[in-house]
């Protein structure tokens, strides 16, 4: 009987990780599975080590004050292990706080087989970060195409097991038409706004887009403009946007519990303004075209600068080898270029449509669910040790 040990330290890695738990036990059903779980795992009947609520902080301020209370979760976590001694243990995302895991289990039972899933973006910054993690990891499960052979150069078995997007449910076109009939759009143009989830990244951001927004409605006064605003930053939100062109069409989270609104804005948009981040993906995946801004504390634009060594941040554009997503970043990201590109993208989508097909296309879309690839690649690991 195979005994498997996983660890979860956030939401995404727990939506991650209960979808690989429904692949092993469809594929070893006598599997025995532990570890530290979150609300999507315990659904599935996963008893948690402790509420993984604990593990959700963020940023130097927050961590520090909390920082002895999470070094003995994560020694309670490895003390689990190793009373446990599974077959394998795999860590999923959270690396601050899985690989500290991950590295003292391998110090004190190197028979225990590692596995981490979601590979670091080595191929963006820090190559060297492969290294370190070879040095505990036995095998990577990657979410994008291009990634294999990075971790494979560092030594560890690293499989390709498609991306959770192409799996998320996407809205009708009769989810569509209601919403914009609901909110008196009609066939009007319309514009998706997604200025970020966090309150600086939207404080920054705000006027810019609010800027762009004018300019464009200056060429094109008939495009209406939608946002879903993130529950962390309503109020902020509401603010900044008091003063942003019009028809805006702010949708509360407190009023779509299950974000069907939120997809539907996705789905009824002709193309997005959007922050950088996995929201390309998104995007990708609701077939709406898009331009990516974004901007960041000076200090943070020196180091990119100097660390990055890619010339695009677009998930889109890297999985679909184009260019086709214009992205205007750090001192780039001002509204005399937003616009013009934002006009451009309403006239002639095509292009980048055909990217984000490719995109989705390259995820996975189509074939295996990802759950049960990455439950497949970790049993064959097993059998290959």
């Amino acid at each position: 009987m195979t005994r498997i040990f996983i660890v979860v330290g956030e939401d995404s890695g727990d939506a991650l990780g209960a979808a690989l738990v429904e692949g092993l036990r469809a594929l070893e059903p006598g599997a025995e599975i532990a570890g530290l779980a979150g609300p999507k795992m315990q659904a599935l009947g996963l008893e948690s080590l402790f509420p993984m609520s604990e593990l959700s902080v963020m940023g130097l301020a927050e961590v520090l004050p909390k920082y002895p209370h999470l070094r003995r979760r994560m020694l309670q976590t490895v003390e689990a292990v190793l009373e446990t001694r599974p077959d394998v243990l795999i860590t999923i995302d959270a690396p601050d706080f899985s690989l500290r895991v991950a590295k003292r289990v391998r110090a004190a039972d190197p028979g225990i087989r590692i596995v981490h899933y979601v590979a670091p973006s080595v191929w963006a910054w820090r190559p060297k970060r492969a290294v370190k993690m070879a040095q505990m990891v036995d095998q990577v499960l990657a979410l994008l195409p291009f990634e294999p052979p990075y971790m494979e150069a560092a030594g560890m078995r690293c499989d390709f097991v498609g991306h959770p997007i192409t799996t998320a449910p996407q809205a009708s076109g009769a989810d569509c038409a209601a919403l914009r009939a609901d909110l008196g759009i009609g066939d009007a143009p319309l514009l998706l706004a997604l200025p970020g989830s966090r309150k600086g990244e939207v404080t920054r951001l705000g006027q810019v887009f609010g800027e762009s927004l004018r300019q464009m409605q200056a060429a094109r006064p008939d495009v209406q403009i939608i946002l879903p605003m993130a529950p962390a930053v309503t109020d902020l939100v509401r603010d900044l946007t008091a003063d942003w062109p019009g028809p805006l069409h702010l949708l509360d989270p407190a009023e779509d519990p299950d974000g069907g609104r939120k997809r539907a804005a996705f789905g009824a948009a002709d193309l997005a303004l959007a922050a950088s981040g996995t929201v390309s993906l998104e995007l990708a995946a609701a077939d709406t075209p898009m331009v990516i801004a974004y901007d960041m504390a000076w200090l943070t634009r020196i180091m990119l600068r100097r660390m990055l060594l890619v010339d695009t941040v677009t998930l889109v554009n890297l999985v679909s080898d184009s260019r086709a997503v214009p992205e205007f970043l750090a001192e780039n990201c001002q509204p005399k270029l937003i616009a013009p590109a934002l006009l451009d993208l309403l006239d002639e989508p095509q292009t980048q449509r055909e990217a984000a097909r490719l995109t989705m296309e390259r995820l996975g879309r189509g074939g295996e669910a990802p759950g049960l690839r990455a439950a497949r690649a970790v049993l064959d690991g097993l059998k290959r040790a």
